[in-house]
């Protein structure tokens, strides 16, 4: 096969983490495409060429969106200029549909579009349907339902299973990841994934501190710990927690092994609920947004759970402390409830390890690389 150019653009540390794992299965089927666009850390190990870093541009709520309007609109215009000059064969998107979309309806069906982990429109402005029927050429869909949905919508679509079934791996055994990090041993864990981005550290994390400090109380042993992405700085995190008068173990980069070693997480919604779903981990589901944007937020969403594993599962099956209701004492109390009830920790595995079942099987990224150059071809 000739060489050939690929775009691929991914906003988010969630996209840059699937994005990269096609990346990898792309270049195992054909070492000589070149890919480039825009994406974080992972990408570039996987071999991409970026023009920009995703963390200047992620994003939550309509006014944070509006903050960074300038910075959109010239990131989509060059974007634009690089397709003219250098003629890619496809452009591959992945997720971060509010700018996703908007570029895919600029370059107007210039060049095939492909969308990998689909925009949650099945969950929320049903109306961007239409907007991916005219221009994108196809679907490359995570869950079995939303192929559903993009059939009865007419749509070229497949189904390959969700990446993270490969991806989430620890590095480390427990025992080792304990030594390492100093941690505490035959000591009850929790871990708390309070989200990827400023905005949700800033409304999630102290709402998760409160929280460990009622745990406390029941627990005066436990040891709480806090999985860090890379691209958040650790004083963010500092400034948040030293007004709680409490010690957290912050780990950068371990997300796998912190779980692994956890007997209890508060997760923030997004990627990080499907993580601890697939390691079989027993979680809340937190998550909490500035009050207008919450107001704005609410009306458009069209299903009754906003944890994707609830979805999945078709059930309530892990709790959701959403805005109002995101109070640290009922969030502790069901906590120290499951943690004090051997039998309520092994339903919930039983009932995680189900819903793991409806993920597809592992190679997600495999069969997806392999519908593309397909697809280019």
């Amino acid at each position: 096969m000739a060489e050939k150019l690929i775009l691929i653009i991914a906003g988010e540390a969630s996209g840059d983490l699937n994005a990269a794992n096609l990346v990898k299965a792309i270049k195992e089927n054909n070492p000589n495409i070149k890919i480039s666009g825009i994406g974080g850390e992972l990408m570039r190990q996987a071999g991409v060429q970026t023009y920009f870093d995703i963390k200047d541009f992620a994003v939550m709520g309509l006014f944070d969106v509006l903050r960074k309007l300038p910075k959109f609109i010239s990131l989509k215009n060059f974007i634009l200029k690089k397709i003219h000059e250098t003629k890619p064969c496809a452009i591959i998107f992945v997720d971060f549909s509010g700018f996703n979309l908007r570029l895919a309806k600029a370059i107007n069906n210039k060049i095939p579009a492909i969308y990998y982990v689909s925009p949650q429109v099945w969950a929320s402005r049903q109306g961007r349907v239409e907007t991916i029927r005219k221009y994108i050429s196809k679907m490359i869909v995570l869950f079995k339902f939303e192929k559903d949905f993009y059939k009865q919508h007419g749509m070229d679509v497949d189904f390959v299973g969700h990446p993270l079934l490969d991806i989430v791996k620890p590095a480390m055994t427990p025992n080792e990841f304990i030594q390492k990090f100093n941690l505490l041993k035959d000591k009850k864990r929790i871990l708390l994934m309070p989200g990827s981005r400023k905005s949700e550290i800033a409304n999630i994390l102290p709402v998760m501190a409160k929280t460990c400090f009622l745990i406390k109380k029941e627990f005066p042993q436990a040891e709480f710990i806090i999985a860090k992405p890379k691209n958040l700085e650790l004083k963010l995190y500092i400034d948040i927690l030293k007004k709680t008068k409490m010690d957290f173990k912050i780990i950068e980069g371990f997300n796998y092994d912190c779980l692994n070693v956890a007997d209890f997480c508060l997760v923030a919604s997004g990627t990080a609920t499907m993580e601890t779903a697939i390691m079989q981990k027993p979680f809340v589901i937190i998550y909490k947004m500035g009050a207008l944007d919450y107001l704005l937020y609410k009306p458009q969403v069209k299903v009754p759970f906003i944890g994707m594993i609830n979805i999945v599962a078709g059930k309530k099956i892990i709790p959701e402390f959403i805005q109002n209701n995101a109070e640290p004492k009922p969030i502790a109390d069901y906590v120290v409830r499951a943690l004090n009830n051997p039998a309520m920790l092994t339903q919930i595995a039983q009932n995680l390890a189900g819903v793991k079942t409806l993920l597809g099987s592992p190679g997600a990224g495999k069969k997806a690389a392999k519908i593309i150059l397909d697809f280019i071809s």
